[in-house]
């Protein structure tokens, strides 16, 4: 069914890109509504500068799962954080290797936040998204 859900996204996307918001994942996870309900359970007290990002991880020699997810903190947009990564700009091991995409619309919501605020935020949401069983990484 994912692979099925993988092709119609791909036609979906050669068809109508420009119209589709950024916050929307180009890939089919099973347990992204998972994210989403973890995400959601952090909120910021304040505005800053920081914000929280998800990337999702290539893991598709595991059988098992072939998804993983790193948690992020930055000052950069999730977008230009991703392609520093990808640039080996201070990359993550994981994120310059298997970062397929960012994840954007489970933390939305934690973005522009106070740094010390999202020190915190990172390392918690990192260990609730384990705890829930996905392979993650990052969370410092």
């Amino acid at each position: 069914m994912g692979l099925r859900i993988e092709r119609a996204l791909e036609r979906l996307w050669a068809a109508a890109a420009d119209s589709i918001p950024d916050w929307l994942p180009m890939r089919y996870v099973e347990w992204l509504p998972r994210v989403y309900e973890v995400a959601a359970s952090f909120q910021a007290s304040a505005k800053g500068r920081s914000n929280i990002y998800l990337v999702l991880l290539d893991y598709t020699e595991d059988l098992a799962d072939p998804y993983g997810i790193y948690v992020g903190m930055t000052k950069y947009s999730p977008m230009q954080r991703f392609d520093q990564h990808k640039a080996g700009i201070r990359a993550a091991g994981s994120v310059l290797k298997r970062g397929l995409e960012v994840l954007t619309g489970p933390t939305l919501h934690l973005l522009y936040i106070q740094r010390a605020e999202a020190q915190r935020i990172e390392g918690q949401l990192a260990e609730r998204l384990a705890a829930s069983g996905l392979k993650v990484k990052g969370g410092h």
